[in-house]
């Protein structure tokens, strides 16, 4: 039998360099430097300095840091504007998409959902990361010294000026829900502030009266609470019935909901506001960059440390929900065309719409 030494040979020396080359492959992705070494993560903050907001979205960054290979840089970045439309445009188009989040707010789905104007992102091709919340309670108070320390008294004053940062804003539609069910035709709505400065507002008497989640209102204004500084009128729970525990006794809206259409309308609100405070990379971002994010987000919601930082910061417990569950709560949001036409006018600028 004769042998053919030469194929021997050269499968031989075949097998030995594919060796060598899945060797130095491999030593080549053991030693590659993690994706993020080196890199600042800028997360675009949809509001202005000093807001809750601004606390959600850096209750995340030490935890990040630790859950991201590489240790990043982190940094915030405020742009207000449009109730969080502003920020979402411009995180959605950005070049830097593996290194630019979005935080923005419980505005993020109403722009799209409602057709207003501004907007230019598409809620179903965001990459979700998470949210740090799912719903807060919201609640309508007014200034002691304004008088309206019943309901009757309420519908009964001749104006009441509200405050909100801008129309569209969730600060804003939330006081104009509340109007609505209610039936509470004397509210004049004076927009342009941040949430800070509404507060001074009220404090002066420049409005009488706002709404603000329960959250914010006690981690800033504690005092107003505890002095009986303020009436507190309608609570409106986000999931349905869950209260703040320091407003558990507060009448909620949805017991002033006369016709189907209402209620509909706060389920409407009520889903719009249960990602809270979602986070998002854009559109075409590296699925690595996505992958990552996705992880280090999951990551820091399981860390128990995160869970005491949290109520550090905020005053409350967290209540987060990861990239899944934002992409399918943004998903389940009602897309009814009657109510959808209600929501949009009570977000809008015109007169509140008959009952």
């Amino acid at each position: 039998m004769k042998t053919h030494f030469p194929s021997m040979i050269l499968t031989v020396a075949a097998y030995v360099a594919t060796l060598f080359f899945l060797l130095a492959l491999t030593i080549h992705e053991s030693s590659a430097a993690p994706y993020y070494e080196g890199k600042t993560i800028t997360i675009v903050r949809g509001g202005t300095p000093g807001g809750t907001g601004e606390r959600q979205a850096r209750t995340v960054v030490p935890f990040l840091k630790k859950y991201i290979p590489g240790n990043p840089g982190i940094v915030v970045l405020h742009m207000p504007g449009a109730g969080g439309r502003k920020a979402a445009n411009y995180v959605y188009h950005t070049r830097r998409k593996d290194t630019t989040l979005a935080a923005i707010g419980g505005g993020l789905a109403v722009g799209p959902i409602l057709g207003l104007p501004g907007v230019n992102y598409d809620l179903n091709k965001l990459n979700y990361l998470g949210s740090t919340e799912s719903g807060t309670p919201y609640l309508f108070y007014t200034r002691k010294e304004v008088g309206l320390d019943s309901l009757d008294k309420l519908r009964a004053a001749p104006v009441v000026k509200v405050g909100a940062q801008t129309v569209g804003h969730p600060i804003y539609y939330s006081a104009r829900i509340i109007a609505y069910i209610l039936d509470l035709k004397n509210q004049k709505y004076v927009t342009g502030y941040s949430g800070r400065e509404m507060d001074l507002a009220v404090l002066r008497g420049e409005i009488d009266g706002r709404t603000n989640n329960a959250t914010t209102l006690l981690r800033r204004n504690p005092e107003w609470v505890e002095r009986g500084m303020i009436n507190v009128h309608v609570t409106i729970t986000v999931p349905k019935g869950r209260f703040h525990p320091r407003f558990k006794d507060v009448p909620t809206v949805d017991s002033f909901a006369k016709t189907d259409m209402d209620h509909k309308l706060l389920s409407m609100f009520r889903a719009l506001m249960y990602p809270r405070w979602p986070f998002f990379l854009a559109p075409g971002a590296p699925k690595e960059s996505v992958s990552i994010l996705k992880e280090a987000f999951r990551k820091t919601f399981q860390d128990p440390e995160f869970m005491k930082y949290f109520k550090k910061m905020m005053g409350t417990e967290a209540s987060p929900l990861n990239a899944e569950e934002v992409e399918q709560a943004i998903a389940a949001i009602p897309r009814d065309p009657e109510v959808l036409a209600l929501f949009k006018a009570l977000a809008g600028p015109g007169p509140l719409p008959s009952r």
